[in-house]
């Protein structure tokens, strides 16, 4: 897909963390200089449902040759730090208790989509398993800690809009967090 800029990305299908050589890949086509979507909380903003930041240092380290936006789509669609877990239910997505947090998850992801296309962002980075950012596997939705194949609301809309979705598990310095427990 080409851009305004002088580069482009291959759009592809979200990246799994078993294709780490194709992530390092797209960020290798990439310019000095080239914004990135990237979690908030990946970046040491403490946004997460818990109050807590899910600094990343790969993630972190992209910094010295990209442009990095921070976004935290949960709290950008208007739901507060803390705030209780949620999983995604099929479309939906709501809390152990039942709320029904769909229209915030869903405000979230347009202001991720708007963000992205005001800065010509073609690649976001978004925290893994996460209901919003999450790409490849999520939680099932039965607040288990059991994963299945999906996105996040604000990755699935990220990709539908054209914008290359991976997670900090995708990057070529990552590899499994054995701290991360979500």
């Amino acid at each position: 897909m080409s851009m305004d800029k002088d580069f482009s990305i291959t759009p592809a299908e979200v990246v799994g963390g078993s294709e780490q050589a194709d992530a390092a890949s797209q960020l290798a086509d990439l310019p000095a200089g080239a914004p990135i979507l990237v979690s908030a909380c990946l970046l040491g903003q403490p946004c997460r449902y818990d109050g807590r930041a899910k600094t990343y240092p790969g993630v972190q380290a992209l910094a010295r040759r990209y442009v990095l936006y921070p976004i935290c789509p949960e709290v950008a669609g208007g739901l507060s730090t803390p705030r209780p877990p949620a999983e995604r239910q099929g479309e939906a997505v709501r809390t152990a208790d039942g709320q029904d947090l769909t229209a915030a998850y869903r405000q979230g992801a347009a202001c991720a989509v708007a963000m992205a296309a005001a800065h010509h962002i073609r690649l976001a980075i978004l925290k893994a398993k996460s209901p919003s950012c999450g790409s490849g596997q999520i939680y099932d939705g039965s607040f288990s800690r059991s994963l299945i194949p999906g996105q996040g609301v604000a990755a699935e809309a990220l990709q539908a809009a054209g914008v290359l979705v991976l997670s900090e598990q995708d990057l070529p310095m990552a590899g499994p967090d054995p701290s991360d427990k979500d």
